[in-house]
C-alpha cells in the first residue's frame, strides 16, 4: 500500500484579539498567488512538490483502480446527453441568434439567421478558438448594429478574460484586445464604444471603464471606481436598452448608477447604498421598476420611480411585500411586468398586465420542481420563455404568450439512451431542525426500490449567499439512481429556498444552522427507511464544501464517505486576510474576525481547518483547483494536511489538485463529466457498490 503524502510542518504563529494560533501548513500559500492564478508555472516547487504528490496518490488508490467504473460512467452520462444538441433561437433586429453543439466537440458554437429563417451563419466556434488546455468561454455580444461580435475567454481558470473583437462581415477577429478584464461587455446604443469591468490587484471587479473602438486599451476613461473594497461592480443594460447600468454590491447591500445609451457621459446615481438595503432596476416610458427588500420588505417588493428623479424618496409602491412570498426576478417589458416568485419552496410565475393591472400566474402541480424564465433580447414583445423541469421529468422549454396565455412547448430534452419518468420517484420531506424549522428535502430514487433503510444514499448540500438548489433534471444523478442510491437534496438554511428569513437565518452569527439542517436531514433519511446510518455519502462544493467540512467534524459515524469540490474549509485564516479576493466582500455573510471578536470566536468554532480532531473520520474525496481565485487551493491542501496528520483510523483521503483549471474544473463538457464519474465512483466504492 502506497504511504500517504506527508505536508512538512513549519512555524507559523498569529496573534490577534488576543489569542495565538498556530498554521503549520501556512506555508502552501504561495507569497505570488496573484501570479499564479495567472501563471500557474511560477507555482514554488516546494508546493507543487506536494501537490502533485497528493494527486499522484489519487491516482494510484482512486482513479487508476476504478478507471473502469470512471469510463462507465462517464460513457452512461454521456449517452444520456445529446451531443448535437441546438439551443433556440433568440430574434433580435433582422436575425435570429443561436448557440448549438456538435457531436464529439467541447464547446459550444455561436450561429444567426435571418430573423424569418434562412442559412445559418456561424459567428464564432468555440471549438476552433479553445485550442489545446483550459478555456473557459466568457460568453459574447454582438453590438447594436450586428456587425461587430465582442467575445471573451479565460486561458487558465483564474477568471481573467480577454476580449476580442470580430468583425462578422468577414468573420475575423481585429487586432484589437482587451486584456484582464472581468467578463462581458456592454455596447453603448451607437455601437461605438463598449463598456466592461476590471479587477483591482487583488481580483476584485471595482472599475468600469469605456472602451471607445479604434483606440488603445490604456486610454480607455475610468466611468466608475469602488472606493469600498468590500464591494464588488458589474456593468449591465436595462431590457429597453435605454440604460447602461453599473452595480456596487456586496451580499447585502446594492448600489446602482445609470448612464444613458445613447448619449453616454458621466454615471448618475439611482439611490446612494443603505446598510442592507438591496435593490435591482429595469426600465419602461421614464419609469424604473425597482425590485428591492427596503423598509424591512425582506422577501422583497416592486417599487417605481420617475427616471428623472430615481432616488428612493421618490419611489412608489407597485407590487407590495408579502411575508413567505419571494420575489426572486423580474422581467419589463413594453406591456407586462413579469415576476419569478417562490411560495412554500416552490417557484411560479406571475404576469401583471401594465395597462390594466391584470394578473395570473404560472404554475405546476409536482411535488418538487424548478421553474425559469428569461426575456431573450427584445423589449417590445409579448412573449417570454420559461423552463421547467423535475428530478423525474427533462427540461421542457416554453414561450409563454403574455395577451393569452398560451404556452407554446418549444423544446424537450432528449436523453438518447432513453428515459422514462415513470420509472422514478420524486417526494418531497421535510426534516425536524434543532429549533423546530421545517427542513425540506427533495429525493429522487427508483420506483419499487425497498425502503427498509437498506438503500445507500446521496445527500446534497449548498446553504450559503441565499442560493436555493434547484429540484431539476439532471442526467448525472441517473447513474448513482439506477444503481439504486437515493438521491437526497436537503435545502438547508443559509439558501433562500423558504423565503430571506431562510438566508438570514442561515449565515453570520447563525451559521450553525446549516450545519445543523444538514444532520437533521441525514437523520431524517435513516429515520424513515430511505438509508441507515454509515450509508450515506455526502456531497457539496464551494461553500457547500465548508458545510462537508463542518459535518465530517460534526457526526463523523453519520458517513459513509463525503465529498468536498473546491472547499471553502479555511475560513477564519481566509477572512483574517483582507488581500484575498473575497475576503471584504464576505464579511456581510460569515462576519468580520478582524475588527469583531465574537465573530473571530464564532468562525473558530465551526471552520472545518480548525475544528480538525484526532479520530476517525469518513473515507473523504476532496477536489481543488489551482487557479481557482474564488477558493484558493491551499484551503484544501491545508485541510487535507492537517487531517493527514492528525485523524485517527485508516479510513481514505483523497485530494486531487487540477493543476491547470480553476473552480469550476474542467472547462470542457465531456472533461466535467469524467469528473463526475471520478466523484460518483467514490461515492459508490463507499457505498459498496463499486
Amino acid at each position: 500500500m502506497p504511504t500517504p503524502p506527508v505536508a512538512e510542518r513549519r512555524q507559523h504563529a498569529t496573534t490577534i484579539h488576543g489569542i495565538t494560533r498556530q498554521d503549520p501548513y501556512h506555508w502552501l500559500r504561495a507569497d505570488n498567488w496573484q501570479q499564479v492564478m495567472q501563471e500557474p508555472e511560477t507555482l514554488p516547487a516546494d508546493i507543487r512538490a506536494y501537490l502533485e504528490a497528493e494527486n499522484a496518490y489519487t491516482k494510484e488508490l482512486l482513479e487508476e483502480p476504478q478507471a473502469a467504473l470512471i469510463e462507465k460512467i462517464y460513457r452512461e452520462i454521456r449517452g444520456r446527453i445529446k451531443e448535437d444538441e441546438s439551443g433556440l433561437p433568440e430574434k433580435d433586429g433582422p436575425f435570429a441568434y443561436n448557440s448549438r453543439m456538435e457531436e464529439g466537440k467541447q464547446y459550444p458554437i455561436l450561429v444567426r439567421t435571418p430573423r424569418d429563417g434562412g442559412p445559418e451563419e456561424i459567428l464564432l466556434d468555440c471549438n476552433v478558438e479553445a485550442g489545446e488546455g483550459y478555456f473557459g468561454f466568457g460568453g459574447a455580444d454582438h453590438d447594436p448594429s450586428h456587425r461587430i461580435l465582442a467575445w471573451s475567454a479565460d486561458r487558465q481558470g483564474s477568471e481573467f478574460y480577454t476580449m476580442r473583437f470580430r468583425d462578422l462581415a468577414t468573420g475575423k477577429d481585429s487586432d484589437e484586445v482587451l486584456e484582464d478584464i472581468a467578463g462581458g461587455g456592454v455596447w453603448s446604443a451607437d455601437s461605438t464604444a463598449i463598456y466592461y469591468t476590471e479587477y483591482d490587484d487583488n481580483h476584485r471587479p471595482w472599475r468600469v471603464r469605456r472602451h471607445v473602438m479604434g483606440t488603445p486599451q490604456s486610454d480607455d476613461e475610468i466611468v466608475y471606481e469602488e472606493k469600498d473594497p468590500g464591494f464588488f461592480v458589474g456593468v449591465d443594460e436595462t431590457l429597453s436598452r435605454s440604460h447602461i447600468v453599473i452595480d456596487a454590491h456586496d451580499h447585502q447591500t446594492s448600489e446602482f448608477w445609470i448612464i444613458d445609451a445613447k448619449s453616454g457621459g458621466a454615471p448618475r446615481l439611482v439611490s446612494a447604498r443603505q446598510a442592507e438595503r438591496e435593490y435591482d432596476i429595469e426600465e419602461r416610458d421614464g419609469v424604473f421598476y425597482i425590485l428591492t427588500n427596503a423598509d424591512g420588505a425582506e422577501d422583497f417588493k416592486i417599487m417605481t420611480a420617475p427616471v428623472a428623479t430615481p432616488g428612493s424618496e421618490h419611489w412608489v409602491e407597485l407590487v407590495p411585500h408579502t411575508p413567505g412570498v419571494l420575489i426572486l426576478d423580474i422581467i419589463v417589458l413594453k406591456h407586462h411586468l413579469v415576476r419569478l416568485e417562490r411560495f412554500e419552496g416552490l417557484p411560479r410565475i406571475v404576469v401583471r398586465e401594465l395597462d390594466t393591472g391584470k394578473e395570473w400566474t404560472v404554475k405546476f402541480d409536482e411535488e418538487a420542481y424548478s421553474l425559469g424564465m428569461s426575456a431573450g433580447f427584445e423589449f417590445d414583445t409579448t412573449t417570454i420563455r420559461f423552463t421547467y423541469s423535475s428530478p423525474t421529468t427533462p427540461s421542457r422549454t416554453y414561450d409563454l404568450d403574455l395577451a393569452t396565455g398560451e404556452r407554446t412547448l418549444l423544446k424537450e430534452q432528449e436523453v438518447p439512451s432513453g428515459h422514462n419518468p415513470a420509472d422514478y420517484e420524486t417526494k418531497r420531506i421535510f426534516a425536524t431542525a434543532k429549533d423546530g424549522e421545517r427542513v425540506p428535502i427533495t429525493l429522487l430514487y427508483r420506483k419499487g426500490l425497498k425502503l427498509d433503510g437498506s438503500a445507500p444514499a446521496l445527500l446534497y448540500g449548498y446553504g450559503a449567499y441565499g442560493i436555493a438548489m434547484p429540484a431539476s433534471f439532471s442526467v448525472s444523478k441517473l447513474s448513482l439512481v439506477d444503481r439504486g442510491v437515493v438521491y437526497a437534496t436537503a435545502h438547508v438554511r443559509g439558501g433562500m429556498d423558504k423565503g430571506y428569513a431562510w438566508y438570514r437565518n442561515g449565515r453570520r452569527e447563525h451559521k450553525v444552522n446549516t450545519f445543523t439542517d444538514f444532520i437533521a436531514a441525514a437523520e431524517t433519511l435513516i429515520e424513515l427507511g430511505y438509508t441507515s446510518k454509515g450509508r450515506i455519502v455526502a456531497e457539496g462544493g464551494s461553500a457547500g464544501g465548508l458545510l462537508m467540512g463542518a459535518v465530517a467534524n460534526m457526526r463523523p459515524e453519520l458517513w459513509a464517505g463525503v465529498i468536498a469540490e473546491v472547499p471553502f474549509v479555511d475560513v477564519l485564516n481566509t477572512m483574517l486576510d483582507d488581500s484575498l479576493p473575497l475576503t471584504p466582500p464576505e464579511w456581510p455573510e460569515w462576519g468580520n474576525p478582524i475588527t469583531d471578536k465574537a465573530a473571530y470566536d464564532r468562525i473558530a468554532s465551526y471552520a472545518p481547518y480548525e475544528q480538525v480532531e484526532a479520530k476517525d473520520y469518513a473515507p473523504m474525496l476532496v477536489i481543488a483547483g489551482l487557479t481557482d481565485p474564488r477558493v484558493t487551493y491551499w484551503e484544501p491542501a491545508k485541510w487535507v494536511a492537517k487531517l493527514r496528520a492528525t485523524k485517527t483510523g485508516d479510513a481514505p483521503l483523497y485530494l486531487k489538485t487540477h493543476m491547470g483549471a480553476g473552480h469550476s474544473g474542467a472547462s470542457g463538457r465531456f472533461d466535467a463529466l469524467k469528473e463526475t464519474g471520478l466523484s460518483y465512483a467514490f461515492a459508490l466504492q463507499c457505498m459498496g457498490l463499486a
